[in-house]
């Protein structure tokens, strides 16, 4: 059998090749697009949205629920109500408590009142009187005692009258000077102990009633409710699901060759539909560890350009009128086009 010709040969092989070359230039874009690389010219990824689960830390009824699904809600605004009745009852309990400690503890500072300090010294006053007279009677007596004309009991009974009344004297003084101070530093102490107590007593109670009508942290968009009014919720139960625009960030892909340039704080530039011209800026806050193959092939040396890296960027300026929805495709300028 002849062989074929050379020129044959040659052709057959020029058809194969540009049919093989033909083949890559039409699915290798597709591919990178597939598995999340453009091509040269960008890199493709989507929005990924932070979702903030908002619950209350003990079980109740829900009596308010003044967010809707798909709303808004601004810094500060009511997300839901738990019945508050018991967590009320002990936030009074409390405020309370705390005015008798605080009661206490001024009263220990002031000593008596001028009222009983008034009472010890008209007792003092009366006693003044009675020893004056007791003294006239004394000195009397001892007159009598040198001329004989009295007798020596009734001495002795004069001048004991007369000690007596000096000792009751002196021990109203003394209770009159001790109404007018506090009480004793150790009991003064105590009574201030009781009241930080009492005041730590009152804001865990506020804290309490206050974690049953939790109110929105930031801006945010409504992603569902999970209860009505009227039913039992949980403790720990999420009843709002919050999503801040703060809590949304792009998520991209960087084949291995680029990897080395993006590095956490970088700025990117992306665009997206409905993204204004000349697209947004994005800050690069995380660069995953681990490479990830684009189609599922067994690693070579030559599997190298299939290696992608995930990254994840927080965008920066974005109108408070445009919504970055999770799973909005974006498209990434590439790492070495871009400023570092």
């Amino acid at each position: 059998m002849r062989a074929p010709p050379r020129r044959a040969i040659l052709l057959v092989l020029v058809a194969a090749i540009a049919t093989a070359l033909a083949t890559q230039a039409y699915w290798r874009p597709a591919a990178l697009r597939l598995f999340g690389v453009a091509s040269e010219e960008q890199y493709l990824g989507y929005i990924e949205g932070e979702t903030s689960l908002i619950a209350p830390p003990v079980a109740g009824q829900l009596i308010e629920r003044p967010v809707e699904r798909g709303g808004h809600v601004r810094k500060g605004d009511r997300l839901f109500a738990i019945d508050p009745t018991v967590a009320k009852a002990e936030v009074s309990r409390a405020e309370a408590a705390l005015a008798e400690a605080r009661a206490r503890h001024q009263n220990l500072l002031t000593g008596k009142r001028p009222e009983e300090q008034e009472v010890i010294r008209a007792q003092r006053r009366e006693v003044a009187a009675s020893l004056a007279l007791a003294e006239s009677e004394f000195k009397r007596q001892g007159e009598l005692l040198a001329r004989s004309v009295t007798t020596r009991q009734a001495y002795d009974q004069a001048e004991s009258q007369v000690r007596q009344l000096q000792a009751r004297q002196a021990s109203l003084s003394a209770q009159e000077r001790a109404g007018d101070l506090a009480a004793r530093e150790a009991e003064i102490a105590a009574a201030a102990a009781l009241v930080e107590q009492g005041e730590a007593n009152l804001e865990q109670a506020r804290k309490r009633l206050a974690d049953l009508m939790p109110v929105a942290p930031e801006d945010a968009l409504v992603e569902n409710t999970f209860f009505n009014v009227g039913e039992w919720v949980p403790a720990g139960t999420p009843v709002v699901s919050l999503l801040p625009q703060s809590r949304r960030k792009l998520r991209f892909f960087v084949p291995e060759q680029d990897v080395v340039l993006a590095r956490i704080g970088r700025p990117v530039r992306f665009t997206c539909d409905g993204c204004p011209a000349g697209g947004l800026e994005a800050v690069i806050s995380y660069v995953s560890p681990r490479a990830e193959f684009t189609p599922p092939v067994i690693y070579s040396q030559s599997a190298r350009s299939k290696l992608v890296f995930m990254v994840e960027a927080r965008p920066q300026g974005v109108p408070s009128t445009m919504a970055l929805s999770p799973g909005l495709p974006v498209e990434v300028l590439p790492l070495g086009q871009d400023a570092p």
